[in-house]
């Protein structure tokens, strides 16, 4: 199974900067290894244990090997909710050593340099600049802009992978690695980390015996989630009446339809079989968006299973319905917020410490205004009003116990959707970056259009207005688009005219000037031919405006561009 070695293969050798600045990082409270040596311990002697581990990562990475004793994992079962009921109600986490996740830590940062930003577009996990708030504004943005059509309906399919980072087929991985550009030192050292791992499962003070296992990726290590996304990055779609949005192990599929056609979206669920990983059709749920009130649609079939279809589903933590409106998001969302508000004294014993309002207020930021605000850019925009009345009465409450001005729910979703479309305008590899485009003269965004009010209240639509009516908007965005350039061919031309014309013009009277009745000197002669020619008010006032407002626009945004341009 190993590739057999290139000579002109090389490795980038790791610097004793690059350790130490890793080991610095590491978090002082994640458990520790089977070893049992503590992350504090790396982190104070980071300085001093660099050299070595430098030394000895570098050999690692040359010679493709590591050494089994690292490779050593505890598994802990960790339940996914509160009542457990079975085996699939637990996750197994992995414990490494810690040594050994900086060491995956640096590998993975050398990877990230080799792959493309647009390897796989709608994976949003495991990427800068990328998190739930994306996955479940283009899904909705998707929906929402196909719904708008007549005849038209949305399927869907909430995909659950059975324990996916342990389903990774090592030499499937590795042929895609190589296609992808990794040398062949860097694959041999992945497939030895993936085959031959030493492992134990513990539960409380009992071991069990060590296995070996050759098929997977621990889910606990650093390294699974990234090699979990370059396994399923050409799990595309065929069709593009449908669309897949990923974010790691969670798979969306959506048919958009049109006059009852699903072809395409069935065909699009029957290839689902052929990504080489285990689907939990028990788990797997699919919701179907028809205002048409249409009453029965056929079940999709996965393996012979009937999937079952739901009303409601909660989508990467969100409550999402059939109807797409936010009722019991909000419902579920405020309910937790005052449990927490009422339930717990925290409050009441901060109060009784003597602490202040300020104290109190990032404590409400932390523990009920993060959950009221959770993907609020995503779901805000389509709720109503008495949802909207509904949040910002636990706002009202928590106000009046810490005593400190609380900014309210609306301010807040103005604020975030401003500074998350701000980051999507300045990243060109954002699979949204493309819904904001500048118009013609490069001040403001193109305006979504729609026939009804929900894709016009989504988050896009929303964003694009706030950017145009922000005051900052546009001077925000010059940094990271160069000037338009059919705006700058104009002003250029315009520019060119004024001079053209001023030339004609002084020419003209120049050469036709009253030469009987002035002096042959070159002063008089000029002085003759302007009290006789004397160009009109409104012809001098577009000569002295015109060349100031073509020089200020042209070099103002170019130099914006080119000074605060980012690296």
């Amino acid at each position: 199974m190993r590739a057999s070695a290139v000579p002109d293969d090389c490795v980038n050798a790791l610097s004793i900067v690059d350790v130490s600045k890793t080991f610095k990082q590491v978090n002082i409270h994640k458990a520790a290894g089977p070893d049992g040596l503590p992350g504090r311990v790396l982190r104070a002697c980071a300085d001093q244990l660099a050299g070595v581990f430098t030394d000895f990562f570098n050999m690692s990475l040359i010679e493709s090997v590591i050494l089994t004793c690292l490779k050593q994992t505890t598994i802990v079962p960790v339940p996914k909710n509160t009542k457990a009921t079975c085996l699939n109600d637990y996750r197994p986490v992995a414990l490494t050593f810690v040594a050994m996740k900086c060491f995956e830590r640096l590998v993975m940062a050398h990877i990230n340099t080799i792959i493309p930003e647009s390897l796989d577009p709608l994976q949003f996990s495991y990427s800068p600049n990328r998190s739930t708030d994306d996955a479940i504004s283009i899904a909705l943005h998707t929906a929402h802009s196909h719904l708008d059509k007549r005849n038209t309906y949305v399927r869907m399919l909430f995909i659950d992978y059975s324990s996916a980072f342990n389903t990774i087929v090592s030499s499937k991985l590795i042929t895609k690695l190589r296609i992808l550009g990794l040398n062949t030192f860097l694959c041999n050292w992945i497939l030895y980390f993936l085959t031959g791992r030493p492992q134990v499962v513990r539960v409380g003070s009992n071991t069990s015996a060590t296995l070996f296992l050759n098929t997977e990726a621990p889910q606990g290590c650093v390294l699974s989630p990234l090699l979990y996304s370059l396994f399923t990055h050409d799990c595309m779609v065929r069709h593009e009446s449908n669309t897949i949005i990923k974010f790691a192990d969670n798979t969306t599929v959506l048919g958009l339809i049109t006059d009852n056609d699903e072809t395409a979206y069935r065909e699009e669920v029957r290839d689902l079989a052929g990504w080489n990983l285990s689907l939990n059709v028990t788990k797997t749920k699919e919701m179907i968006v028809d205002y048409r009130k249409r009453s029965t649609h056929v079940p999709i079939l996965i393996d012979g299973a009937v999937v079952e279809q739901v009303e409601r589903f909660k989508f990467l933590g969100v409550h999402i319905n059939n109807k797409l409106d936010w009722s019991k998001h909000t419902k579920t969302v405020v309910k937790r917020a005052r449990q927490c508000l009422f339930q717990e004294t925290y409050f009441r014993k901060l109060k009784r410490f003597g602490m202040g309002p300020e104290i109190l207020k990032r404590f409400y930021s932390c523990n009920i205004g993060s959950i009221l605000t959770g993907c609020i850019t995503a779901w805000y925009g389509n709720c109503s009003a008495y949802d909207r009345k509904a949040l910002q009465r636990v706002v009202r409450t928590a106000q009046y116990i810490t005593g400190a001005k609380l900014p309210a729910i609306q301010d807040l979703y103005t604020t975030r959707c401003q500074r998350k479309a701000l980051k999507m305008v300045k990243d060109p590899s954002h699979p949204s970056h493309r819904l904001f485009s500048l118009l013609t003269y490069g001040k403001r965004y193109r305006s979504a259009k729609s026939r009804t009010k929900r894709p016009l209240n989504s988050f896009y639509p929303q964003a694009i207005r706030l950017l145009n009516r922000s005051p900052n908007g546009y001077s925000d965005y010059l940094h990271c688009v160069p000037p338009n350039p059919s705006f700058t061919l104009l002003l250029l031309s315009v520019y060119l005219i004024y001079i053209v014309t001023l030339t004609i013009h002084s020419c003209t009277n120049y050469l036709n000037g009253p030469t009987n009745q002035c002096s042959s000197t070159l002063a008089n002669r000029a002085i003759c031919i302007v009290s006789h020619h004397p160009p009109t008010p409104l012809f001098t006032l577009m000569l002295l405006t015109v060349p100031h407002i073509c020089i200020v626009t042209l070099t103002i945004p170019t130099c914006t561009y080119y000074l605060k341009k980012p690296d």
